[in-house]
């Protein structure tokens, strides 16, 4: 539970945010007595006031309701406010309201653009037009009165002068998604406005289970430090962050007794990417091998850090391009094994195939031991702590979604099963199948949560999630996984590097600077046209033609020569899109360092 030392510290949960021509002011309406907050539209200075401007019969202002503000940032001749104009209640994170961002709106800051050189006005409206997919950003969730980045452990083991702290200073950086965004609120000390948020997932549900009452909720934190899509964002960086690294929760609540179980995902800890250049699946090339060892040293020592012991499990493929990958990840992690770090290769393809998941059940068997013994916290009615997490599973595939998810929902219902033993609501024997309205709520939770991650990451909906809500698979499903598989694609190609670029800015990856070499990218030639739809339209068009001539060829021997010429010139442009994939793919065009 997060208490504070007095009203000042808590954070306004409603406001009104006026737009007025040189500033905009957000009112706090919550029944606060804080002063409001000044926004220059100029350059985006701030300043509290205790009065609101005059308004004039000349100008009225627009006045519209936020929940929140995210944050500010700087662009080459402005800033941008961020705000939360939507939001909807998703549940409670141990007693507290947790909120999900419906809408964001981003208000700029920019009129001394106008005395701007023409160069640095085209490059400010580039990257500014980024920010409208910014907008768009899902999974965001917060709350105004805990500190959603914090495990229950890690809040429960806060100590009391930490817990008198405002929440964005209580927060784990690695999971505050607005962490560079609030940078200029920090600096001019706006702590009622300093809204922690975190990008993943919040579900529960409530079953009934005889007379009593089991609360399950299931949390995801993905990391910022390297955030992105997921073609354009793999393995680690040279710190040993990796991409697509998500904090799973699963917490459960009975008759004043919690329990919470961590689990983590991450790209396998090498240097290593695929370049995207139209191919269903590009060839995984490592970059800079020599430092692999040194990369996944540093990736597991910080993993340690904040849980203990460690069991990576690896799912990939052990023969392919998979397999290859695999291999120097098992040989980096020679040098990593030890007492409390452990690694294990499951080839979940070659031993679940695509319909026999219930086998993962031999992937438990070899990790049961470290699972008993590192455990789950556990608190009594009277919140001590009667047992704790010491060690925490590392699950990785390829992009860790599908299989990933598939194996940490199997963990993850093991571990509530032997909760619900030991607080004797469960016989030896008795599992979540037993019971039928529970076994479909805790499964429709991991499908969802495991969308989510899904989403945020590759911009489809998980793969498999027929197993993980029906328990198996089905025609609907395997058919919903084809048509996600092309979706990927899609936006793997031409879409995600614009998405990317975004989450950049966002995330302060790249930070704008006029001295920074970087213009708006010039697009010439061949380029200026290009584009996936007319490139398909040309192929098949050219193969309809061809084929029309074709049945026309033994009427007139010309048919069959504009026949081969249309043939040749599909394939042409066939071979043009795959051989120049850096002109059809939607490629990231800020300079981003490994």
């Amino acid at each position: 539970m997060m208490e504070r030392a007095d009203s000042s510290q808590k954070l306004y949960t409603r406001m009104r945010l006026w737009e007025f021509p040189d500033q905009y002011v957000v009112e706090p309406t919550d029944g606060s007595c804080g002063s409001s907050l000044a926004i220059s539209r100029k350059d985006g200075s701030l300043n509290l006031i205790d009065e609101l401007p005059e308004c004039n019969s000349v100008w009225v202002p627009k006045i519209r309701t936020i929940f929140g503000v995210i944050g500010m940032l700087k662009l080459l001749a402005g800033s941008y406010l961020i705000v939360i104009t939507e939001r909807e209640s998703v549940g409670s994170y141990l007693g507290h309201p947790i909120f999900k961002v419906s809408s964001l709106k981003i208000f700029p800051c920019n009129h001394s653009l106008e005395n701007s050189p023409e160069e640095q006005k085209k490059m400010e409206n580039e990257f500014s037009g980024l920010l409208n997919v910014a907008e768009r950003t899902s999974g965001l969730y917060f709350s105004y009165d805990t500190n959603l980045t914090l495990s229950a452990q890690r809040l429960h083991d806060l100590g009391d002068a930490s817990k008198l702290l405002p929440l964005w200073r209580q927060a784990e950086p690695r999971f505050l998604w607005n962490n560079y965004m609030l940078e200029v609120l920090i600096d001019n000390k706006l702590d009622p406005y300093l809204l922690p948020v975190i990008q993943g997932s919040f579900h529960n549900f409530q079953a009934a289970i005889g007379k009593d009452i089991i609360d399950v909720t299931l949390i995801a934190r993905r990391c910022s430090r390297r955030n992105g899509t997921r073609m354009w964002r793999r393995g680690a960086d040279s710190d040993g962050y990796v991409a697509n690294f998500v904090e799973t929760e699963q917490i459960m609540q009975f008759n004043g007794f919690s329990a919470s179980f961590l689990q983590v995902r991450g790209s396998i800890p090498l240097l290593w990417e695929q370049i995207v250049d139209l191919t269903y699946k590009p060839k995984f090339g490592i970059v800079r091998p020599e430092e692999a060892p040194q990369v996944v040293e540093r990736h597991f020592l910080d993993l340690r850090k904040k849980y203990g012991a460690v069991f990576a499990v690896d799912l990939v493929n052990k023969h392919g391009g998979e397999g290859r990958l695999s291999e120097k990840y098992a040989l980096a992690m020679q040098h990593v094994v030890g007492d409390d770090v452990r690694y294990l290769h499951f080839d979940f393809h070659h031993i679940c195939g695509h319909v026999h998941f219930e086998r993962l059940s031999i992937l438990y068997e070899q990790i049961s031991d470290f699972l008993e013994r590192n455990g789950y916290l556990l608190l009594n009615e009277k919140g001590e702590k009667m047992k704790e997490q010491l060690g925490v599973v590392r699950t990785n595939c390829i992009d860790c979604l599908d299989r990933t998810n598939v194996t940490q929902s199997m963990i993850g219902r093991k571990m509530l099963e032997s909760q619900l033993r030991r607080l004797g609501v469960f016989g030896a024997e008795e599992t979540i199948s037993s019971h039928p309205n529970f076994d479909e709520s805790f499964k429709f939770l991991w499908a969802n949560h495991g969308d989510d991650i899904s989403i945020q990451y590759s911009g489809t909906p998980a793969l498999k999630g027929d197993f993980v809500r029906y328990g198996q698979r089905t025609i609907h499903g395997i058919l919903k996984d084809g048509w996600n598989a092309l979706a990927r694609y899609y936006l793997n190609n031409f879409s995600d590097g614009t998405r990317q670029d975004a989450i950049d800015l966002l995330q302060g990856h790249y930070i704008v600077s006029v001295s920074r070499d970087m213009t708006p990218s010039q697009k010439g030639g061949l380029e200026t046209v290009a584009s996936f739809p007319l490139a398909l339209s040309l192929v098949l068009t050219g193969f309809v033609l061809a084929t029309m001539s074709l049945r026309q060829g033994r009427y007139d021997v010309r048919h069959f020569f504009f026949s081969f010429m249309w043939a040749s010139m599909s394939i042409a442009i066939a071979a043009l899109m795959r051989a120049n994939g850096q002109i059809f793919c939607n490629r990231p065009r800020l300079h981003k360092p490994r």
